[in-house]
């Protein structure tokens, strides 16, 4: 099985994460700075960890509808289609209030100011996204115990 990809899309910095080569866990991998060269920063990212798919927050309003921050992502996925290799397929969840789990668990009771903790930020945001495609996908037998089943 092949490695996923998780995207938390911010328009300053733009957190990464990573699964396990089981598909199971969701694990901080960067946070890099968004720029002209990030597409193809991505897709290298993509070429060198042998990664099958590409999961990307969908910053949906707290209403369900897309709003800018929405067409932001929606553009960006466009351009990283066409820089990725046509059998990966890029995936939206749903990412409300991913940055304020990412902060809460990390202990933070505010945003966060200095540039390390807001990077680290957005990796904890990445794997919570990422860690909820994960279990959606495994579905709720998954977790069932051998006696439970």
């Amino acid at each position: 099985m092949s490695r996923i990809l998780g995207i938390d899309h911010g328009t300053v910095r733009i957190g990464l994460a990573l699964s396990d080569e089981l598909a199971m866990i969701a694990n901080p991998l960067k946070t890099l700075d968004a720029g002209p060269d990030i597409v193809q920063e991505i897709a290298l990212i993509v070429r060198q960890k042998r990664i099958g798919e590409v999961v990307i927050g969908m910053p949906y309003r707290m209403d369900g509808e897309r709003g800018n921050a929405a067409a932001r992502v929606e553009k960006f996925t466009d351009l990283l289609r066409k820089a990725l290799p046509d059998d990966v397929p890029i995936l939206f969840v749903d990412e409300r209030l991913s940055s304020k789990v990412a902060r809460e668990s990390l202990g933070f009771t505010q945003r966060p100011k200095d540039r390390e903790e807001k990077k680290l930020v957005d990796q904890v945001a990445a794997v919570a996204i990422l860690q909820d495609y994960l279990n959606t996908r495994q579905g709720p037998e998954a977790w069932l115990l051998p006696e439970e089943e």
